[in-house]
């Protein structure tokens, strides 16, 4: 059953990671998808060749006319149409608080929270009058349990999965659904051999004994843009494979 046949979906953050497993599983379930990247072109243009009717848009989402821009572009490539839009871009850098500037914890809010707005406010004037539409916001579950040198990135994160609420909450009239999806460790190449450590311990913390694959957070945007979750808005899916069902004490 293609779930998300007749749908034009723009995913930000394609180009590789859980953005192209998302893009993916978008294609699979039926839709027509936009692939943005900010530099990581040829990763894009492979993910759109294995998705086959696509279109790369390149674009520093940090920059609100270029999200503009990105979102337009989308829509025009669907013949004016955008009913899914999946926010996530994003950065996650290591920083202890102390240290750290305020340029720099104000790039990571531009990178994961103020593009996540700016998209979403774009999405939703060219999805209003035409039937609404899904967004739906890559958090994490450092929104809820922040990791040592991630002040910033945690904070983007819970920020992301407020904005989702509120934008539910304000775009509902407009028959547009806003949810977050939080996951937790995705598997990925080199991670092992980079961080055998945090590897480790996330594995004995999940209750399923493993990380996730970026596929399964791709299911959970599929689920949210889909008719299955039409009455489904300013909701946080966590995606973690138990962690947080794990008691801390």
């Amino acid at each position: 059953m293609k779930l998300l046949e007749g749908q034009v979906a723009l995913i930000t953050g394609a180009g590789g990671g859980i953005g192209r497993g998302i893009a993916l599983r978008f294609a699979e379930a039926g839709a027509r998808v936009a692939v943005h990247c900010r530099t990581s072109v040829d990763s894009a243009r492979e993910v759109a060749s294995l998705i086959g009717e696509s279109v790369v848009l390149q674009g520093d989402l940090t920059v609100e006319e270029e999200c503009r821009r990105v979102v337009r572009e989308a829509a025009e490539w669907g013949g004016g149409r955008l009913t899914a839009l999946v926010n996530n871009a994003g950065v996650q850098p290591v920083r202890e608080l102390s240290g750290m500037t305020a340029a720099e914890f104000r790039a990571v809010l531009d990178a994961n929270l103020t593009s996540v707005f700016a998209c979403t406010q774009a999405a939703a004037e060219v999805m209003r009058g035409r039937g609404g539409g899904s967004v739906t916001h890559i958090a994490s579950v450092e929104a809820r349990l922040p990791a040592e040198g991630h002040g910033h990135y945690a904070a983007s994160k819970a920020a992301v999965v407020m904005h989702a609420r509120s934008a539910a909450l304000e775009y509902g009239r407009d028959g547009i659904r806003v949810n977050t999806v939080s996951p937790g460790l995705i598997e990925r190449d080199g991670l092992g051999e980079a961080w055998p450590e945090g590897v480790r311990r996330w594995r004995a913390a999940t209750a399923l004994g493993r990380l996730g694959r970026a596929e399964e957070v791709g299911d959970a945007c599929v689920f949210l843009a889909s008719p299955m979750a039409s009455w489904i808005t300013g909701h946080d899916l966590v995606v973690d494979g138990g962690v947080l069902a794990r008691p801390t004490w």
